[in-house]
């Protein structure tokens, strides 16, 4: 993206605002004394002839305010919130045109703290127009967890037993931390979001239909986790120490610091988890005259660590600028058993039994920095600028023990030692700028993004023979991915008496080029793909009166697959199967319509139709004749754009308090799921699912709190090719706060029924599997939590509901 074309776009659109801005209404803003925008301050418009009241309205989660529908005249404005003294504006004059005033600064009062207590807590659940927010740090129950862990409990959002997001039906689903897309993809992203512990999070917005300002990357939809920031004036700071156990120990601590003045707001954070863990599955599968029947037992010792640094300077009263570091590092040991026993299903088929091991060292760092810089005006000029660079790293060796027998054990038949090597380097950087100004009585959106992505890929396969490991070079190669988007988009919303518009468009070119070295000669070693796509999006939303709105919403995206799925490494899982990449994967396209109804601000209904092109299943497939181990046929996992996914969905979501103790919500989701498809060897799927999710916070004497939670899914489809049978969670959780409320004790059980367990079945290319697994997934956990610094100090900013700004993506 050429500097002088950025300049010449950004001087021309404050000449457009300059010109066409005008807002038909009389609008402002409300700050506190330190340049806080405040939310939810009473606004009212008095006549300066007799005092008498024409309009009140309140302030958004911004501080700004707007009244409507002023007759020409004078008037003057009042501004009351708790913690700040009354404002009264001088006189204003309406007459004939409309007018944005200057900003309301709101002058600090001192509060007896002990003659007054004002309580103020966000809901659980907040379901809004645009998103649901599950504000973790008002559940009980969460203590202890991990982000990842936080998933499975949040509403609409399915885990499967390929540790897959699925939100109300479709995958795709893109993972946003603080408003960025995480550069982390499969695995990786995974062990990432295992390492985050609860106490961090603020909490997770799950934006099911993102509009054109959003990247087009992810056909399911955006879940963003917001980590935690203090935002009181002077130093204060948490601290937090926890536990977990049922069949291994865990722990886990934290520590945050906050420093806020009226010019600056420097904050760190850092936190650690460390423990063990197990995973256990079994699968049959039936190729040719062979079945083959596996037993995996994991243990998985972990050790993270996560670091968080920022500095907020705030320029002016309309501008701020920001930086921020973070960093993690991981260490993961696990230790693999398998066993499998191959029965003979005909005379000339080979009978044995497999006994194998993989015993993984893995350890991963990455830095990212990102710089930030933010201008807003009173009439209606908003400025965002993003620039990031980060760096990842991750070295994996695993060894392979691999032994056959046979059936009785008594005659080991042959062995198999060897060894893989896979390091990985991913360099990302990006810049973003979105703008937005007031147009033609509406608010225009402009924005430009250009990210490039580069990862290094390494595998080196080693071989004992006799007790030396020794390298092979003609099974092992490198792996070179760069991918570049450069994209734009225009947004325009628009209101009108009872009726809202909303419509958008965005560009994205991609270049990417994919190239294996290896030294045996490979075909098509180099993948070279540069294309543009355009996609629409829109909504409306009525307005019928104050109870029930109506809303109807189109978007269109892409899912690229992430870098895992590209790389042709074929990394062994034992003997007789491995997962392999698929470089000539093609992006899939979706098309998402939905029809909602919100009644009262609370009760939400949605039905949402889903079309997805070129959905690309896990499928599981056996190597082509002649490719075998002996007398043994190995199979292997890849992504393939092998179908078409069609969704249809019905949601239903209510947030409601019973009384003052006892506050409850529920969110359900029913819909049918098809995929279909020209390949002979994929085997069309069809199903229908039921999805519920319930939570129920009470609130007891002497500040205990009681939650009752859990979830169900129905039989479902996972990845395109696997059925998956019932499974859900009950969990259970208390906590209590003493000394004033800055010590926070909780303790919680996590599936009590231990229900989480899975089994699915399913078949490609007349390959017939069948498979279950366990995880810990039942934990008793014990978490305490203490908050020191001065108890007296003000809260600059609480939003209710606010809007990320869109950031850079990397994929």
């Amino acid at each position: 993206m050429r500097p002088k074309f950025l300049i010449t776009m950004i001087f021309s659109l404050f000449i457009v605002g300059s010109v066409f801005a005008q807002s038909h209404k009389v609008k402002g803003e409300v700050r506190s004394d330190i340049n806080e925008g405040i939310p939810f301050a009473s606004i009212i418009l008095s006549q300066v002839s007799d005092s008498s009241l024409v309009k009140a309205t309140t302030t958004d989660g911004n501080g700004g305010f707007a009244l409507n529908g002023i007759p020409d005249g004078e008037y003057f404005l009042s501004v009351t919130y708790v913690g700040f003294r009354r404002y009264n504006s001088r006189p204003v004059m309406v007459q004939g045109s409309d007018i944005t005033m200057e900003p309301v600064i709101m002058e600090s009062e001192s509060v007896n703290l002990e003659a007054v207590t004002v309580v103020a807590e966000k809901p659980l659940i907040e379901v809004l127009a645009d998103k649901t927010v599950f504000n973790v740090e008002n559940a009980g129950g969460t203590a202890g967890l991990t982000g990842f862990e936080l998933l499975r409990r949040s509403p609409g959002v399915i885990v499967d037993n390929n540790d897959n997001v699925i939100l109300e039906g479709k995958s795709g689903v893109q993972m946003w931390i603080d408003g960025k897309p995480s550069v982390l993809t499969g695995d990786d992203l995974v062990q990432y979001l295992r390492s985050i512990q609860a106490s961090d999070i603020e909490s997770i917005e799950i934006i099911t239909q993102p509009s054109s300002k959003y990247d087009a990357q992810g056909t399911g939809g955006i879940i963003n986790i917001k980590l935690k920031r203090d935002k009181r004036y002077g130093t204060n700071g948490s601290a937090s120490l926890g536990m977990g156990y049922w069949e291994f120990l865990k722990g886990n601590s934290s520590i945050s610091l906050n420093n806020r003045t009226r010019k600056t707001n420097t904050y760190f954070t850092y936190s650690n988890r460390l423990g063990k863990t197990f995973n256990d599955m079994n699968f049959r599968q039936q190729i040719q005259d062979q079945v083959y029947f596996e037993d995996s037992d994991t243990e998985r010792e972990f050790e993270n660590h996560n670091l968080k640094a920022g500095l907020d300077i705030f320029v002016s009263p309309k501008s701020t600028l920001g930086f921020i570091v973070t960093g993690n590092y991981s260490n993961n040991n696990s230790h693999n058993i398998s066993s499998t026993v191959i029965e003979a299903d005909s005379e000339d088929a080979t009978s044995a039994l497999l006994r194998a091991q993989s015993i993984d060292d893995s350890q991963s760092d990455n830095a990212y920095f990102n710089a930030n810089y933010q201008f807003e005006d009173t009439l209606g000029h908003k400025i965002n600028i993003d620039i990031d660079a980060g760096i990842y790293n991750s070295d994996r060796v695993a060894d392979q023990p691999n032994q056959y027998y046979n059936l009785d054990e008594s005659e080991l038949l042959s062995e198999f030692i060897y060894q893989m090597r896979t390091p990985l380097e991913i360099n990302i950087y990006s810049a973003k700028l979105d703008y937005e100004q007031d147009l033609f009585g509406g608010k225009l959106g402009l924005g430009f993004k250009g990210s490039q992505v580069h990862t290094v890929n390494s595998f080196g396969f080693y071989e004992e023979i006799e007790g030396d490991l020794v390298f092979r070079a003609d099974q092992s190669n490198d792996f070179d991915y760069t991918e570049e988007v450069i994209a734009g988009y225009v947004n325009y919303s628009y209101r009108k008496d009872k009726m809202s518009y909303q419509f958008g468009l965005r560009a994205e070119n991609t270049h990417s080029e994919g190239e294996l070295f290896s030294a045996q000669q490979v075909d098509d070693s180099l993948v070279v793909r540069d294309y543009l796509n355009w996609f629409p999006s829109g909504g409306i939303t009525y307005q019928m009166n104050d109870k029930n709105s109506f809303g109807l919403n189109y978007s269109r995206r892409i899912n690229r697959p992430n870098y895992e799925s590209l790389n042709p490494f074929q990394y062994r899982l034992n003997e007789l199967g491995f997962r392999q990449g698929n470089p000539f994967l093609q992006p899939n396209y979706t098309h998402n319509i939905r029809v909602s109804h919100t009644y009262n601000y609370r009760l939400t209904t949605s039905l949402t139709y889903t079309y997805v092109e070129d959905y690309f299943a896990q499928v599981t497939d056996t190597l082509p004749s002649g490719q075998t181990f002996g007398d043994l046929q190995p199979s292997f996992i890849q992504q393939r754009n092998v179908a078409d996914e069609e969704v249809l969905s019905l949601s239903l979501s209510f947030p409601f308090d019973v009384n003052k103790w006892w506050s409850v919500y529920i969110s359900a989701t029913g819909y049918n799921t098809s995929y279909t498809s020209i390949d002979p060897k994929f085997n069309p799927l069809s199903q229908s699912t039921f999805n519920f999710f319930a939570q129920n916070s009470f609130k007891l004497p002497n500040d205990w709190k009681f939650e009752v939670s859990g979830w169900y899914n129905s039989r479902s489809i996972w990845g395109g090719t696997f059925v998956t049978e019932p499974l859900g969670s009950l969990d259970l959780a208390l906590q209590r706060k003493f000394f004033d409320k800055k010590l926070s004790a909780s303790f919680s059980i996590t599936d009590v029924l231990y229900t989480n367990p899975w089994t699915a079945a399913g078949e490609f290319n007349n390959l017939p599997i069948t498979g279950g697994g366990q995880w810990e997934s039942r934990q008793l956990r014990l978490n305490l939590s203490y908050n020191f610094g001065n108890p007296e100090l003000k809260g600059a900013r609480k939003r209710k509901t606010a809007t990320e700004e869109e950031r850079s993506r990397i994929q």
